[in-house]
């Protein structure tokens, strides 16, 4: 296992090589995601899109999530030591992300002008960085830029599902991936359930984004409907959109090699 040391605090990282003289793909995981799920249901679709593009691939959990530092009173009060959130999480998680932390993470492993590949939450994040600092091309996979009422019946629709006693609930499921499962659970739908969170609106940051974008959503997807990807399209005209049907919110478990093929084909004009 790597890890990456940001203000002391260590990243779970993986590494998949590729071609040095492209731009390398940076993928961003969801909510409740880290490096291992990415690889769930047997398939290895970062490995997958590495191959069929020739890029190189880095992936890392967040803090609190897989195999990295956990967050230290993740229900606590909220307040940050420098740009970490070390208690509660605010609604400005995810621009910490994408503004403080992803752009030491990128210095730290010498990436520069990466194709950023975000997933829900990590979609979200990609757009936040792509719109203040420099990337060849950004994926946006089931991106949150509002906060919709289905989003919120389905997080608490979660919630229930982590607290149930039933055999095979979500806490035991998501317990085989992360090392502090409940540091990566409620950090995530304590925020999203807050009613703070409901203002949450990055869609003049998606205006402000130069480089390529591609927009996924799946139509069955149960965390946001086409409103989220129609709106980065209406702030941003030259976003491209790819909605897959039969998918819900993992384009990349429900659709892999529909995606694949749309994501090989949008960056192959991209250095």
């Amino acid at each position: 296992m790597r890890h990456a040391v940001i203000h002391g605090t260590r990243l779970e990282v993986r590494h998949i090589p590729g071609a040095p003289e492209l731009a390398p793909l940076v993928f961003l995981h969801e909510g409740l995601g880290c490096v291992a799920m990415w690889t769930q249901r047997g398939r290895d679709w970062p490995q997958q899109l590495c191959a069929a593009t020739g890029r190189a691939g880095w992936l890392y959990s967040r803090r609190g999530y897989g195999q990295s530092d956990p967050v230290p009173d993740v229900r606590g009060t909220p307040r940050t030591e420098g740009f970490w959130h070390v208690g509660r999480h605010e609604p400005d998680y995810m621009h910490l992300e994408a503004f403080e932390v992803l752009p030491r993470l990128l210095e730290s492993l010498e990436i520069r002008s990466p194709v950023l590949v975000g997933h829900s939450d990590g979609a979200t994040i990609a757009l936040l960085h792509a719109s203040r600092h420099p990337v060849t091309a950004t994926v946006a996979m089931a991106p949150h830029v509002v906060v919709e009422e289905l989003s919120i019946r389905s997080i608490e629709q979660a919630r229930t599902a982590y607290m149930s006693a039933a055999d095979g609930n979500l806490r035991a499921r998501l317990a085989r991936y992360h090392r502090d499962v409940d540091n990566a659970f409620w950090q995530w739908n304590d925020v999203w359930l807050s009613p703070a969170f409901r203002a949450f609106d990055i869609r003049g940051e998606c205006s402000r984004i130069e480089a390529p974008v591609l927009a996924v959503q799946g139509v069955d997807d149960e965390y946001g409907t086409l409103r989220q990807i129609e709106d980065i399209q209406r702030q941003n005209p030259s976003a491209h959109t790819l909605v897959l049907p039969a998918c819900g919110h993992s384009p990349h478990r429900d659709q892999p090699e529909a995606l694949t093929d749309a994501v090989s084909r949008f960056l192959a004009g991209w250095p």
